[in-house]
């Protein structure tokens, strides 16, 4: 009897790792994300190019400078540095 407890037991931990990982390509496939970010669904930022060298960064992620209350996005502090020398 405790043997066929066991392997119950086992059946269903290997079924739920399965489950877990075709859910989860399945997930992929679709381009939806799931955990702490949550939601659900893919979350898009709008990229900004930096004025001196052209390259594109991400708002959060960028050094900026506030030049006539809008901010100026740049990819590294030698390009702010630059780009403040104009």
């Amino acid at each position: 009897m405790a043997r066929f407890i066991l392997l119950l037991v086992l059946a269903v931990v290997i079924a739920r790792t399965f489950w877990r990982f075709f859910d989860a390509i399945i997930r992929a496939a679709g381009g939806t994300t799931s955990g702490p970010q949550g939601g659900g669904k893919p979350v898009s930022v709008k990229m900004r190019q930096c004025p001196v060298c052209g390259t594109y960064v991400v708002p959060g992620k960028a050094i900026t400078l506030v030049s006539g209350g809008d901010p100026i996005y740049f990819d590294s502090e030698k390009c702010r540095a630059e780009y403040q020398l104009r």
